[in-house]
């Protein structure tokens, strides 16, 4: 993820930290300090830092847990309203997904009882309102904090771990689409109920909570509707084929008439055999031309990390090739190995787009 620093590895994961997240430390520090002094902003950071640590094990949680099923989680991003674990994929297993989704909230179970039992931490519903004020007992906020995280992650709505325990419950009896779309239509109906109470209490934490869940509930469906779509294409059902490539002495000034002139968002460069050897992205363009001028060559910015397959791939393969390689894109080549065609997480997202409708269309027509 962009704009984000590593901290280390743990458990073959990336731990990183969005640059954002400092920001909010300097804006707790700052607010704290205006209205307690230097001890309430040291409590106010410090308790910050405790809340991030305890969302970090509560995402290597599902990290060990992907990893007994041999899915990898390449990295974990800190971000203001939390911690995202990319794993390699979600298992179709529903077994498997449950134990997945669970392990996560069960560390902050863990972390809770020990807060309580061994350390001594006074926890009571009480803690659950004072959270901001730095008065309380330290570790019975914390504590209070890990109850808040599993109460929320399991939510029976995407993206929490609820929505995707419920989904996996409902893949034991359904089809992994329906029981995806069923758990969608659950947790918007969860988000409106959000929403609700979110305008008549005045809440605005609730309507941001809402939005948040409507969109990762109908996002959560599209990708699954792409990925059991793309079980049934090859790569070249849907890869781009009509494009214009770079060669390999083009410059940054070559590559921004093509973009002018054609609709490309990203342009494969390729050698006078027609063998791909990188990809100008749009957004590496644009930098670079600011940084080093229209006469820089693209080899030198090209992102040259780009899996390539035959054209004859099944799609989903694509998609797993894509996701481990961390590319926004991926080349597909013929049988002399010569670019075919290449697909792009924009043409992607269209093909997401139509299969989810596609679905819903089916849905409909079979209701």
């Amino acid at each position: 993820m962009s704009w984000s620093i590593s901290l280390g590895r743990v458990l073959g994961s990336d731990i990183r930290i969005h640059l954002t997240f400092l920001l909010l430390l300097a804006w707790i520090g700052i607010a704290q300090y205006q209205a307690g002094g230097t001890a309430a902003a040291v409590d106010g950071v410090a308790f910050v830092i405790a809340i991030f640590t305890c969302v970090t094990l509560h995402e290597l949680g599902h990290a060990a847990a992907a990893r007994r099923y041999g899915i990898a989680t390449p990295d974990i991003t800190l971000l203001p309203i939390g911690g995202v674990a990319r794993l390699e994929r979600i298992p179709e297993n529903p077994r498997q997904e449950i134990v997945i989704a669970v392990a996560g909230p069960l560390v902050n179970v863990v972390i809770a009882a020990v807060l309580i039992g061994i350390l001594g931490a006074r926890f009571d519903l009480a803690s659950l309102t004072t959270l901001e004020d730095p008065g309380p007992n330290f570790l019975a906020r914390v504590a209070a904090v890990n109850v808040v995280l599993v109460l929320f992650n399991m939510i029976p709505a995407f993206p929490m771990d609820g929505g995707r325990v419920l989904r996996a419950l409902l893949a034991m009896k359904l089809s992994r689409m329906k029981a995806t779309l069923l758990a969608a239509r659950i947790g918007q109906a969860i988000a409106f109920g959000f929403g609700f109470l979110g305008l008549t209490s005045g809440n605005p934490v609730l309507l941001l909570v809402a939005v948040f869940v409507y969109f990762a509930a109908a996002s959560e469906a599209e990708g699954t509707s792409l990925i059991t779509t793309a079980r049934r294409l090859k790569a070249q059902d849907a890869m781009i084929v009509s494009f214009e490539a770079l060669g390999l002495n083009a410059t940054l000034d070559d590559a921004a008439g093509a973009l002018l002139r054609t609709t490309q968002h990203e342009f494969p460069v390729v050698d006078g055999g027609g063998r791909l050897r990188g990809m100008l992205l749009r957004q590496q363009l644009v930098a670079a031309l600011a940084a080093r001028g229209g006469s820089a060559p693209v080899i030198d910015v090209m992102d040259k990390n780009v899996p390539s397959l035959p054209a004859e791939t099944r799609l989903d393969r694509v998609l797993e090739a894509m996701q481990k390689a961390g590319s926004a894109t991926a080349a597909l080549v013929d049988a002399d190995g010569k670019l075919a065609g290449y697909m792009s997480r924009e043409n992607l997202a269209e093909l997401s787009m139509l299969a989810a409708a596609d679905w819903h269309g089916e849905d409909r027509a079979r209701s």
